[in-house]
């Protein structure tokens, strides 16, 4: 009986790696396929050509299971607020422009990665949109108010969400291509509540989905009260797991990784619980939604395990292994009392 799911690997962590020498360590870790970050298919004179990215997957018989565009995506919709925090995703000789031009550049950028995404009949596309409510909502807490004479943070956010994003919306409708958000603190929707209201100001835009990523769940939210109120626009799921240190303040200004209050971790090991996680999944549609939008047999599970403190090339190796050992099964045709008393 075939698996509902199937082990594959998200890119962008791995981004020293050239897109041949990524694939070639995922499918020597276990992997059925990956899901490259756009830096990966960046040739000499700008992306590479559609048939060259399926005859690499091809010559190692991967699945190409989506395209990493986070990076981009936030940096489009976060470049006004004036952040240098994206810088190390942009062109040198881009970061050294002015907001909107920055802005310009990504939102062109985008319309191409679209189109090559379609052209690699690709119609999932994870990332997930900037800041556009402004740095003081995106700390989620009303210090120096939201609103007041004269001012009102989150109706401006709401309109220039809908604005920055429409061409960038109206072109992924265009071909197709649902836009996954990967619901994530510092960015245009922190929590499921606010996918929604994304999803809301504009008018049911079909485009907009969301990518399941359980460990950005570390404050308050359970990944499955999350994921139950966005279940139906699920349409890429990562596999991932953390820690929540108790007594260390979440939200301290503290640089290193491994004296952090959450810290990302092996998939084994995390407060998260990766089987039910991935049944949730499951039981709101994912994989039915996924197989019938690409045609496939099965539903990638996409691992981005880290860790503070292990190598990573061991860490992400591990994960695969855990996803293709653990979380890929066959799914249940019915009730398990169906067959009692036959």
């Amino acid at each position: 009986m075939a698996n509902a799911y199937h082990a594959s690997i998200e890119g962008a962590q791995h981004g020293a790696k050239s897109l041949a020498q990524f694939l070639d360590y995922a499918k020597a870790a276990g992997a059925q396929g990956a899901q490259p970050s756009n830096y990966m298919l960046q040739g000499p004179k700008g992306l590479k050509s559609a048939k060259e990215i399926r005859e690499t997957f091809a010559s190692r018989a991967m699945l190409l299971d989506g395209i990493s565009a986070h990076c981009p995506f936030w940096v489009h919709t976060s470049a006004w607020t004036g952040t240098r925090s994206g810088n190390p995703f942009i062109p040198a000789d881009i970061a050294k422009l002015p907001a909107d031009k920055i802005e310009k550049w990504h939102e062109t950028y985008l319309l191409k990665l679209m189109d090559l995404s379609a052209e690699l009949g690709i119609k999932i596309m994870p990332m997930f949109w900037g800041v556009a409510y402004g740095w003081e909502l995106a700390s989620g807490y009303p210090w120096g108010f939201w609103s007041g004479g004269g001012f009102d943070l989150l109706e401006e956010g709401k309109e220039r969400f809908v604005k920055k994003t429409a061409k960038l919306r109206r072109h992924a409708n265009e071909l197709g291509i649902k836009l996954a958000h990967e619901i994530h603190p510092g960015t245009a929707a922190m929590c499921a509540d606010d996918f929604l209201a994304l999803v809301k100001i504009c008018d049911n835009d079909p485009c907009l989905a969301v990518n399941a990523d359980p460990s950005h769940c570390w404050e308050g939210e359970s990944w499955e009260s999350r994921f139950l109120k966005v279940g139906p626009y699920i349409y890429a799921a990562h596999v991932k797991n953390f820690v929540v240190r108790p007594g260390f303040p979440l939200r301290a200004m503290e640089p290193s990784w491994p004296k952090r209050a959450m810290q990302f971790t092996d998939l084994g090991s995390g407060d998260l619980n990766m089987q039910r996680y991935v049944e949730l999944l499951l039981a709101v549609g994912y994989k039915d939604r996924y197989t019938k939008l690409q045609g496939t047999a099965s539903a990638p599970l996409v691992v981005e395990a880290e860790s503070a403190h292990k190598e990573l090339d061991y860490c992400s190796a591990d994960g695969v292994r855990y996803v293709a050992d653990n979380l890929c099964f066959p799914q249940a045709a019915g009730s398990f009392e169906e067959g009692m008393g036959a």
